[in-house]
């Protein structure tokens, strides 16, 4: 199950949950939106109800119980006699309806079935269901475009930069032997000057009037280089390589990834819009 999401309708919060590919909304929730006693047992009991979920199930459930759906139907609307949600799905082995417990208990049904059940909280609160149920997944498929869209150009950066022999002016510069021989405490530190070719501190001596750290005026490019040196980084230092060798191996690293970077149009995807 996937992390549940909630829908306010008309002032009343309710929970959905994914059960496989489909969703399941809470009419115990929704009953709360329900003026006087009503109980989901007195829709189940309902003979209305109970033609709609058998007629839901034949579509939708090949292991549907229709011996004991008929013994259910036939009792449907007598005054002595009452049906659970969850001795409704033991008894025809349903799967519109969904009885759980925990955190998150309560009676859940199949976005088909629960609208129907907003009819029977009112007219208005179905229709108001709908619609935030429908902002709720066109909200869900903007987010997977967008995040589809960050993957895919992330995965053409990578390939450009395994992939770029670019023979162009190198950025950022290579590193001088004063500065590879230079100890650097910090790791934070040895990733800049790795970079941006100066430390934060040296950075902060340049600029004094500006606020913040070198990294808050990084490009986008550079800060995608300067999170790959970093997994770079702690593979070095779990191998044992000196700080010498590794701030030598990863200015070469982001000399090379930078070159690919200037020269491939995807990244200008990950701008952010003006």
């Amino acid at each position: 199950m996937l992390k549940n999401k909630t829908i306010n309708v008309k002032g009343t919060e309710i929970t959905i949950i994914k059960r496989g590919n489909a969703d399941y909304i809470s009419l115990t929730d929704m009953l709360k939106a329900k003026d006087g006693d009503f109980f989901i047992s007195d829709w189940l009991r309902n003979r209305n109800t109970v033609e709609f979920l058998g007629i839901w199930e034949r579509i939708y459930n090949p292991n549907f119980n229709y011996g004991e759906f008929a013994i259910v139907r036939s009792k449907a609307g007598l005054n002595n006699y009452k049906i659970s949600a969850k001795e409704w799905v033991e008894k025809t082995n349903a799967i519109g309806l969904k009885a759980t417990a925990g955190r998150y208990g309560g009676t859940y049904a199949h976005k088909d079935i629960a609208f129907e059940f907003g009819m029977w909280i009112s007219a208005e609160f179905k229709i108001y269901l709908i619609r935030e149920f429908q902002r709720l997944k066109e909200r869900e498929a903007e987010n997977l475009k967008l995040e589809w869209n960050f993957q895919r150009t992330l995965a053409k950066i990578n390939y450009k930069i395994h992939t770029d022999a670019i023979k162009e002016k190198l950025i950022p510069h290579e590193l001088t032997k004063d500065q590879i021989n230079m100890k650097y405490a910090d790791e934070a530190d040895l990733l800049n000057v790795a970079l941006f070719g100066i430390t934060a501190k040296m950075w902060r001596n340049q600029n004094p009037k500006l606020k913040g750290n070198i990294r808050d005026y990084a490009s986008i490019e550079q800060l995608v280089v300067l999170s790959n040196l970093e997994s770079i980084n702690a593979l070095l230092i779990r191998e044992g390589m000196s700080q010498k060798d590794r701030i030598q191996k990863l200015n070469y690293t982001a000399i090379i990834q930078m070159k690919s970077f200037l020269t491939n149009n995807s990244t200008k995807r990950l701008e952010s819009p003006k």
